[in-house]
């Protein structure tokens, strides 16, 4: 096994990791909503908090960062706190846990086993995953309750570990347009609901092949969206005119100011 040398500011993390072990045991002594708290409550807190981490991200807002990660590292203590008093395990086994399977799971590092870029690194991780008999199929490790988009990335990134994809983006490129065709031939709403789905899958397929993460690039569209729209609206609000009384035409003067801003 590697050794790699201690960081000048470990005792203070391990400090520091230390004093958020003792908050936790002492609020959830004594205070009243904390002591009241199970898995499942904590499980819809828990998803919001890792999608406002994700919105400071790309935001690129690294003091909101830095806040968000607090609040999920609070919830994971939480989780095992609770482990601890109800299903016999604590944090020291969870960090033993994960600490095994990072050595189990990068043989190149802390075995013999040989890679020669990251899609090596990932095809072994799937492979490894199958023989600990953890997923019993290929995609058996995706959860089904993923938003779809990004269920769809991670059915294609499997798929790519053990050997199933496209030889080059080109392919896929024609995959898109053969999609879009299709979707253009579809009569009934039923048709047309499951050709549309083929084409947001076969574009996610492309940006992965262009090394575009289609959440994040649709995540960006929404937020650029959000600022346009404001500014047309504030626009609107200056002329004392409501949006629904203004033409598309007027509106479309201050969508392109808006562009340029």
């Amino acid at each position: 096994m590697i050794t790699p040398q201690l960081d000048k500011n470990r005792a203070k993390k391990l400090e520091s990791f230390d004093k958020l072990l003792t908050i936790m045991d002492e609020l959830r002594l004594n205070c009243p909503w904390d002591k009241k708290q199970t898995w499942e409550t904590l499980r819809h807190l828990s998803i919001e908090e890792v999608y406002e981490l994700s919105d400071a991200i790309i935001k690129n807002d690294v003091k909101e960062v830095k806040n968000e990660l607090g609040d999920i590292m609070l919830h994971l203590l939480f989780y095992s706190k609770i482990a601890e008093e109800s299903f016999g395990f604590d944090m020291s086994d969870v960090l033993d846990g994960i600490a095994e399977k990072m050595i189990r799971r990068h043989p190149h590092i802390y075995g013999h086993e040989e890679v020669q870029s990251d899609e090596d690194v990932k095809k072994n991780w799937e492979k490894i995953k199958l023989k600990e008999g953890k997923d019993k199929t290929v995609l058996g490790g995706v959860p089904s309750s993923l938003p779809p988009l990004v269920k769809a990335i991670r059915i294609q990134s499997k798929a790519r570990g053990v050997g199933f994809d496209w030889d080059n983006k080109d392919q896929v490129w024609d995959k898109v347009q053969e999609e879009l065709t299709e979707f253009k031939e579809a009569k009934t709403k039923a048709e047309q609901e499951d050709e549309f789905g083929d084409v947001l899958f076969s574009l996610i397929n492309y940006a992965r092949f262009v090394d575009i993460d289609p959440e994040e690039a649709l995540a960006k569209t929404n937020i650029k969206f959000i600022k346009r729209f404001n500014y047309l609206e504030q626009k609107a609000k200056d002329l004392n005119k409501n949006l629904e009384d203004m033409t598309l035409k007027e509106m479309d003067v201050f969508w392109e100011e808006a562009k340029s801003l």
